[in-house]
């Protein structure tokens, strides 16, 4: 009985040669199949890898594209101004007034137009945008707790101009209303002092915030500017 290690040998040396040879074939075939193989794993390992950094640098890049996004077309916060800060500062074409703070029922009839003060509604007008024309004797009563009321003449501000407008209001103690058949594209109204411009781009706009804002000249500087009435159009 033989072994396999039988088969393999032959007494013909040259037969021999040729087995030796063809496994030292076979195990080189071998060597390289697994040699081969290998290499394809470390090359799958390697298309993976850059398959997860590409998509997790796209990834990030789209987090970093996003909060770039977010804070590129934020809105502008609204501006803020000091309470109170009455300088005494000369604004040109400001005009001053002295008008009566009480409380009235019904329609007032008032020295201004729109108002800047007089005799009032006991219920304030709450602050905010309205796209639609206020009651006087309401928007007066807010003005006698520091408020500014911006009003335009709706025939000659289109919406970019209302937008200006918007954009020099803080987020507090201010109006915004049309007020159709004023003798100016806008008026800028705080308590007894008032500006009119021709255009929601003047600067002066921001000066009267600046100087009028929640002022502690008028009658009732710390009063509330919400848990009123809200107006028609309240936006």
């Amino acid at each position: 009985m033989t072994s396999p290690s039988d088969k393999r040998a032959s007494g013909n040396p040259a037969k021999q040669a040729q087995i030796d040879l063809t496994v030292k074939q076979q195990r080189e075939q071998k060597r390289q199949e697994k040699l081969a193989e290998y290499q394809k794993q470390v090359a799958r390992r390697k298309r993976g890898k850059l398959v997860w950094w590409v998509v997790g640098s796209t990834a990030a890049l789209a987090v970093v594209g996003l909060v770039v996004a977010s804070f590129a077309f934020a809105p502008a916060p609204p501006p803020s101004y000091q309470a109170g800060n009455s300088t005494g500062l000369e604004i040109d074409g400001v005009q001053s007034f002295d008008n009566r703070s009480d409380h009235v029922q019904g329609t007032v009839t008032y020295d201004q137009t729109p108002p800047a003060g007089g005799p009032h509604n006991p219920m304030w007008l709450n602050c905010g945008v309205y796209t639609e024309p206020q009651q006087n004797e309401n928007a007066v009563h807010a003005l006698e707790h520091g408020a500014i009321w911006i009003t335009y003449d709706p025939e000659r501000v289109d919406q970019a101009g209302i937008d200006a407008l918007k954009a020099v209001m803080p987020s507090s103690y201010a109006l915004l209303s049309p007020y159709p058949g004023m003798d100016t594209p806008i008026a800028v109204s705080a308590w007894d002092h008032q500006l009119k411009v021709d255009s929601a781009d003047d600067p002066r706009i921001a000066e009267f915030f600046t100087e009028y804002w929640r002022s502690q000249n008028a009658p009732e500087p710390n009063a509330p500017c919400s848990g009123g009435v809200n107006g028609p159009g309240r936006a």
